[in-house]
């Protein structure tokens, strides 16, 4: 058959949802998607601006939770609840695109209808196969309230908007078997060719372990379970999202179809973790003989392992981009406030900015990048370079919109001598929990410097990006927060505020760091040392809105900090929907 193109479908359902009735047996009905029978019906009168992105992905109104490259036009495939601003009564809308950055809305893809989805269309991806024939593998959920795995196809192959999609009467092409939890079984991976095979994994639990169980066919419609799973691991619960793909080990920044079979190569596999809210991925090998999945022991694997976005990220997909030979990364980011309040504002939920991803030189982790057509945005730019920040320092970017903004700003320092020491403690404890031990506005050695977003004109009101380095006992420690516990005066028990946060891997011998952040209105996506650590914050601020909304660098650290170069730029808004 050759080989096979194979490219995801964007679909975030998985990762938020609980159905109301729990039962602990193992053939009983369990889930985590929350439905919420007074709000989910509840149309939205009036959407409110305050909040909305500019440049982000998002439908008019209402509750999101998507992409495919095909015949030159990118799908975005996403759940979506037309009725209401919180998760139910859930569609596949599909929208399209030729830049990732513009977007038209197209009626609703799939929707509840048949047998083995009647109560459910959840999340799930799509593979092209040879004939350039696109099929979509998703979870539905059938009149047993069993999670099953559904295909469909295109009612015509040749539109190149792929408008209506069919949903064969031979579906479901994979039930759980007797000895599984029929509501611990969804989200299909996209499909990779190879030794005579079609296989895709799908993401489960057995007890606490989470579960990546593997299905193989000939044809794509009938699957047969494998005898041992892709890859597990114990103590991590309900594996959600799984992705799997592989990525060049040669240093090149290039893209990988996943049915890709040939040397230096390492495969990347991510999960979704049902009970953390958050997202890990591990690198190995894939011993295609045994069909099984080996991580390399460079990171955890497990709740600590390394994370595409240490923030408010989760659900993503991966899907390769055939027109520029690249692997795009898409996730998605959930609100931070109550239902009640996404209920009232009229909307909930963010895509967030689709991004490159390819494979440090180290082999240890992944880069990460925004796409380039996102710099098609940029508008009015300033600059600044050489602007010393001695301690409590601080310098305001002015002449753009820091409510929608692309900043990009390095900062240099003469020495190393300052860096605090490290307490040996920290190393059982989560980057996050050492930034909420050492906040922004505490006096550091080297650090805390960085930027701060969405700030109110005094400063009670801030969203800061920001460094801090330590010394550990035979290396330095760079600690990177996104501290959201300042982002808003609301003094409300109801708003998730958190002192996100991961460690960046990086060489300090030329003594620098850099950062970009995505700034957009209740958004801020932010990548240090160039993608090697990234962290999405969700805010509301009551005071830094529009044009309000204020940037500075700033310095908390004894150790002068130089803004070395600076580069800012208003963003516009792009055709959305």
């Amino acid at each position: 058959m050759g080989l096979a193109k194979s490219f995801s479908v964007f679909l975030l359902v998985c990762c938020l949802c609980v159905i109301t009735n729990i039962i602990d047996n193992n053939n009983g009905v369990e889930a985590s998607h929350f439905v919420f029978p007074h709000l989910q019906n509840k149309l939205a009168v009036q959407v409110k601006q305050l909040h909305r992105t500019g440049y982000h992905f998002q439908p008019p109104r209402n509750w999101i939770n998507g992409p495919m490259y095909f015949n030159g036009i990118y799908h975005l495939f996403y759940q979506y609840n037309p009725k209401g601003a919180v998760w139910g009564n859930i569609v596949w809308a599909h929208s399209v695109s030729t830049d990732l950055v513009n977007w038209k809305a197209l009626e609703p893809a799939i929707y509840a209808s048949k047998p083995f989805d009647i109560n459910g269309c959840w999340s799930g991806s799509a593979t092209v196969l040879p004939g350039n024939r696109p099929v979509i593998l998703y979870t539905g959920i059938d009149t047993q309230e069993r999670q099953v795995q559904n295909y469909a196809i295109p009612e015509n192959a040749s539109d190149p908007y792929l408008i209506k999609w069919i949903k064969p009467d031979n579906n479901p092409i994979a039930v759980p078997t007797p000895d599984m939890n029929v509501s611990t079984f969804r989200d299909p991976t996209t499909a990779w060719w190879d030794s005579g095979h079609w296989k895709m994994v799908v993401g489960s639990r057995r007890k606490r372990r989470g579960m990546a169980y593997l299905y193989r066919s000939r044809d794509f419609i009938n699957w047969v379970k494998a005898k041992h799973p892709l890859h597990s691991t114990p103590n991590t619960g309900m594996w959600e999202c799984p992705d799997f793909y592989p990525v060049h080990q040669d240093g090149s920044t290039n893209g990988l179809d996943t049915s890709f079979n040939g040397p230096k190569v390492k495969h990347v596999f991510k999960v979704s973790l049902d009970l953390t809210r958050y997202e890990y991925y591990t690198l190995g090998t894939y011993l295609r003989d045994k069909d099984r999945y080996v991580p390399d022991n460079t990171s955890v694997d497990g709740w600590r392992g390394l994370r595409y976005d240490y923030g408010n990220f989760y659900a993503s997909k991966s899907f390769f981009d055939a027109k520029l030979n690249r692997r795009i990364l898409w996730g998605w980011a959930n609100e931070s406030d109550s239902k009640d309040d996404d209920s009232e504002k009229g909307w909930a939920g963010v895509q967030l900015i689709p991004r490159k991803v390819w494979l440090d030189p180290s082999g240890k982790q992944l880069l990460q990048w925004p796409i380039q057509e996102l710099e098609t945005l940029r508008g009015k730019k300033v600059e600044m370079s050489n602007v010393p920040l001695k301690t409590g320092g601080s310098v305001e970017v002015t002449g753009i919109t820091p409510a929608q903004a692309d900043v990009e700003v390095t900062f240099s320092f003469p020495s190393l001598d300052k860096a605090e020491q490290f307490d040996s403690s920290w190393e059982n404890i989560d980057a996050q929990d050492v930034c909420g031990l050492k906040a922004s506005k505490d006096l550091g050695g080297l650090g805390p410097f960085g930027l701060m977003t969405l700030a109110s004109v005094n400063k009670e009101e801030f969203t800061p990006v920001f460094f801090r380095i330590f010394k550990a006992p035979n290396k330095h420690v760079v600690l990177m927060c996104s501290d959201a516990r300042s982002s808003t005066v609301k003094d409300s028990d109801k708003i998730y505020k958190p002192s996100f946060a991961g460690y960046v891997d990086v060489d300090l011998t030329d003594k620098k760091l850099s950062l970009r952040s995505l700034i957009d209105h209740s958004v801020v996506e932010s990548f240090g040392a160039g993608g090697k650590t990234v962290i999405t914050s969700r805010v509301y601020p009551e005071l830094a809105t529009f044009r309000d909304a204020h940037l500075f660098a700033f310095n908390n650290g004894t150790e002068t900090i130089t803004v070395e170069t600076l580069s800012a730029w208003s963003m516009n808004a792009p055709a959305m929907n």
